[in-house]
């Protein structure tokens, strides 16, 4: 039998995943510096809180509370030998809001980089990465999760990493980069080739695209990229709720319910099909997303850099390392449609 998400792509022509998992945790009381996988076991009410908080937005996919996961970033925490528990637990607590919600509702287990650079820059070994990647993929899979859902990875050889423990586990998956520095990812990577990347991986993901990274302008700056390209998978697109600022000791991102709306369609209009939102997206910021996707028609074309700019402000940068045609800068001042 086919997994959960492939068999919603085969019916739907656009799907919503879920929005911030550290923003909203740190509302809920997570202090910074904190594990928060160890909610899974101290807050579990809090965790299915937050997974609720997607399902009830409209969401068809949520990502479980495992990000840092593995045992590289748990040994921060003297954690490193509850990789299992943790992430069994994580999915458990996904499992039950999904089923409880009378649609399908995906699973999807997170899992982000190790935090090691990979070698020969580093000394994070591939045959280590797999191992770590590995036993995190089991516990998401014991604990009932549909799919694995690699993010905010920088580096191609951790990317391939994932890609093959999760061959391993016998896990559909899906993989994001992050698109963080000139619109390339912070090891250099570019969209056009993360898709040769992609496509050229022994054990492909069902969807991949972009997540994090600088603000929403720059995420759907990439999605054109991948769709440049001529992509038949489905392309994810995550991006943040706007631009962070740092205001009275705390991180907040400028972007408004509303312009995440203005984000959402446009990603599908870019050529996205699973359409979400990462840092700063809280649940009524998908609210507006869901509403807008259900409501306004697609574009009779592709949205082109100009117009980009025009509805969620300038890009961060000149060019995003693909070709010459840049597209407004962002201004000094952070010209941002007023919402």
């Amino acid at each position: 039998m086919t997994d959960a998400l492939s068999r919603l792509l085969e019916t739907r022509d656009w799907l919503m995943a879920d929005g911030a998992t550290g923003t909203n945790l740190f509302n809920m009381g997570l202090s910074s510096g904190d594990a928060p996988e160890f909610w899974n076991v101290d807050h579990p009410d809090r965790i299915k809180q937050l997974y609720s908080y997607a399902v009830d937005a409209g969401s068809d996919i949520f990502l479980t509370n495992t990000f840092g996961g593995n045992a590289s970033r748990l040994k921060l925490h003297d954690g490193q030998d509850r990789v299992r528990e943790l992430n069994r637990l994580g999915a458990e607590l996904g499992r039950e809001v999904a089923d409880a919600s009378g649609r399908t509702v995906v699973v999807a287990g997170s899992v982000g980089p190790t935090g090691d650079i990979m070698v020969p820059m580093g000394s994070l070994t591939h045959e280590l990465a797999v191992e770590m990647f590995h036993e995190q993929a089991e516990g998401l899979k014991e604990g009932g999760a549909d799919i694995l859902w690699l993010e905010t990875i920088s580096a191609p050889e951790e990317y391939k990493a994932a890609a093959e423990a999760f061959a391993l586990a016998g896990m559909p998956w899906c993989g994001t980069m992050s698109f963080d520095t000139a619109g390339r990812t912070m090891m250099g990577v570019t969209s056009e080739a993360m898709v040769k990347m992609v496509e050229g991986l022994p054990n492909p993901p069902i969807a991949y695209g972009a997540n994090c990274g600088v603000g929403a302008a720059d995420l759907l700056r990439t999605v054109l990229g991948f769709a440049a390209q001529g992509v038949e998978r489905p392309i994810i697109a995550k991006g943040n709720a706007g631009i962070p600022k740092y205001e009275d000791g705390h991180i907040h991102y400028d972007g408004t319910p509303e312009l995440m709306g203005d984000y959402a369609v446009m990603a599908r209009d870019c050529g996205a099909t699973i359409i979400g939102g990462c840092c700063g997206t809280m649940p009524e910021h998908l609210e507006k997303m869901h509403e807008a996707l259900e409501t306004r028609p697609r574009g009779d074309h592709r949205p082109t850099l100009e117009e980009i700019a025009e509805k969620l402000g300038g890009f961060s940068s000149a060019t995003d390392g693909t070709g010459d045609d840049a597209g407004p800068k962002r201004s000094r001042g952070g010209r941002r449609k007023k919402a």
